[in-house]
């Protein structure tokens, strides 16, 4: 093999771990691109879950709140019928 040959396979070789190491540095780069987007999402979806759980928590309260009221309005009213019962029942 003569010098001159040598150098071309040895420039071509080099040509071809170029081209790997570039082809390498970009899909390293599309892996960090989706992992950049990934994060985004996660953040988003981190986001979303902590205004559901604030406005699960302002409804949970929301929801006492009309069952005490509901309660009371029961209550009011089982004493509105025994007092309504009651003058019915003096009166016959």
């Amino acid at each position: 093999m003569s010098e001159e040959s040598a150098i071309d396979n040895a420039v071509k070789r080099l040509a071809q771990a170029l081209d790997a190491l570039d082809a390498a540095v970009e899909r390293r780069r599309e892996a960090d691109r989706n992992e950049e987007a990934l994060i985004s999402q996660v953040h988003a979806l981190g986001l979303d879950r902590t205004k559901l759980a604030n406005s699960l928590d302002g409804e949970t309260a929301r929801a006492k709140k009309l069952e005490e009221t509901n309660r009371d309005i029961a209550q009011r009213l089982d004493s509105a019928i025994a007092s309504i019962q009651s003058v019915l029942d003096s009166n016959e």
